[in-house]
Protein backbone atom coordinates (compact mmCIF):
# COMPACT_ATOMS: atom_id res chain seq x y z
CA UNK A 1 0.00 0.00 0.00
CA UNK A 2 1.22 3.48 -0.87
CA UNK A 3 -0.21 6.37 1.04
CA UNK A 4 0.18 9.77 2.59
CA UNK A 5 -1.52 11.89 5.23
CA UNK A 6 -2.09 15.62 5.15
CA UNK A 7 -3.09 17.82 8.08
CA UNK A 8 -4.49 21.32 8.29
CA UNK A 9 -4.49 23.22 11.57
CA UNK A 10 -6.38 26.46 11.40
CA UNK A 11 -7.69 28.21 14.46
CA UNK A 12 -10.63 26.12 15.67
CA UNK A 13 -10.55 23.82 12.63
CA UNK A 14 -8.11 20.89 12.65
CA UNK A 15 -8.70 18.64 9.64
CA UNK A 16 -7.06 15.64 7.96
CA UNK A 17 -6.87 14.30 4.42
CA UNK A 18 -5.61 10.79 3.61
CA UNK A 19 -4.89 9.09 0.29
CA UNK A 20 -3.94 5.41 -0.03
CA UNK A 21 -3.22 3.39 -3.18
CA UNK A 22 -3.79 -0.36 -2.82
CA UNK A 23 -3.82 -3.48 -5.00
CA UNK A 24 -6.68 -5.98 -4.70
CA UNK A 25 -7.05 -9.69 -5.49
CA UNK A 26 -8.79 -8.97 -8.80
CA UNK A 27 -5.77 -7.20 -10.30
CA UNK A 28 -7.16 -3.70 -9.86
CA UNK A 29 -5.77 -0.71 -8.02
CA UNK A 30 -7.87 1.44 -5.76
CA UNK A 31 -7.31 4.94 -4.47
CA UNK A 32 -8.98 5.59 -1.13
CA UNK A 33 -9.46 9.21 -0.15
CA UNK A 34 -10.60 10.02 3.36
CA UNK A 35 -11.08 13.43 4.96
CA UNK A 36 -12.69 14.95 8.00
CA UNK A 37 -12.27 16.82 11.24
CA UNK A 38 -9.54 15.68 13.63
CA UNK A 39 -10.34 14.87 17.22
CA UNK A 40 -13.99 13.97 16.73
CA UNK A 41 -15.40 10.93 18.51
CA UNK A 42 -15.30 7.78 16.38
CA UNK A 43 -11.97 8.04 14.65
CA UNK A 44 -12.20 7.42 10.93
CA UNK A 45 -15.77 8.69 10.83
CA UNK A 46 -14.94 11.23 8.15
CA UNK A 47 -15.98 11.19 4.53
CA UNK A 48 -14.38 8.79 2.09
CA UNK A 49 -14.34 7.88 -1.57
CA UNK A 50 -12.83 4.91 -3.41
CA UNK A 51 -11.88 5.10 -7.09
CA UNK A 52 -10.79 2.03 -9.08
CA UNK A 53 -8.06 1.91 -11.72
CA UNK A 54 -6.86 -0.85 -14.04
CA UNK A 55 -3.16 0.00 -13.65
CA UNK A 56 -0.77 1.38 -11.04
CA UNK A 57 0.36 4.32 -13.15
CA UNK A 58 -3.12 5.83 -13.42
CA UNK A 59 -3.79 5.22 -9.72
CA UNK A 60 -0.55 6.98 -8.71
CA UNK A 61 -1.22 9.91 -11.04
CA UNK A 62 -4.68 10.34 -9.52
CA UNK A 63 -3.29 10.13 -5.97
CA UNK A 64 -0.67 12.76 -6.82
CA UNK A 65 -3.36 15.02 -8.30
CA UNK A 66 -5.45 14.80 -5.10
CA UNK A 67 -2.37 15.40 -2.95
CA UNK A 68 -1.49 18.58 -4.86
CA UNK A 69 -5.10 19.75 -4.65
CA UNK A 70 -5.14 19.28 -0.88
CA UNK A 71 -1.85 21.17 -0.50
CA UNK A 72 -3.31 24.09 -2.50
CA UNK A 73 -6.20 24.09 0.00
CA UNK A 74 -3.87 24.56 2.95
CA UNK A 75 -3.03 21.01 4.02
CA UNK A 76 0.55 20.10 4.94
CA UNK A 77 2.23 16.71 4.61
CA UNK A 78 2.34 14.76 7.84
CA UNK A 79 5.52 12.74 8.30
CA UNK A 80 5.25 10.04 10.93
CA UNK A 81 8.42 9.06 12.77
Amino acid sequence: MIGFHLLRNRKGDARYYRVDVAYNLFGEYSVLREWGQRGRPGAGSGNHQITWFSNLRDACLAAEHWQKRAIRRGYNRFLSE
